[in-house]
């Protein structure tokens, strides 16, 4: 189901989200939005924090597929290592 609702922007570029979606989407005080804009299309995505199984999931998905790359321990160590030495 869409839920559409028409808003303004304020002179400090405030934006309100209608109430009938922030109802519809669950959006609480404090939600914070990922902000996309295109030429005349301005999206929000909203930032949540993953689920414990979702965190999960996508732990055992990098590794397998850096086992499938052939990405040993000892290779993610050495790049932190660079990587921290380029600071």
């Amino acid at each position: 189901m869409t839920t559409l609702g028409t808003t303004r922007m304020s002179s400090k570029g405030q934006v309100v989200i209608p109430e009938d979606v922030r109802k519809a989407l669950g959006l609480e005080v404090g939600a914070r939005f990922v902000v996309m804009g295109d030429r005349d299309t301005v999206v929000l995505k909203r930032i949540g924090i993953p689920a414990k199984s979702e965190l999960r999931a996508m732990l055992a998905e990098v590794r397998s597929q850096a086992r499938r790359a052939g990405v040993k321990p000892s290779d993610i160590r050495d790049a932190i290592r660079h990587a921290r030495r380029g600071r």
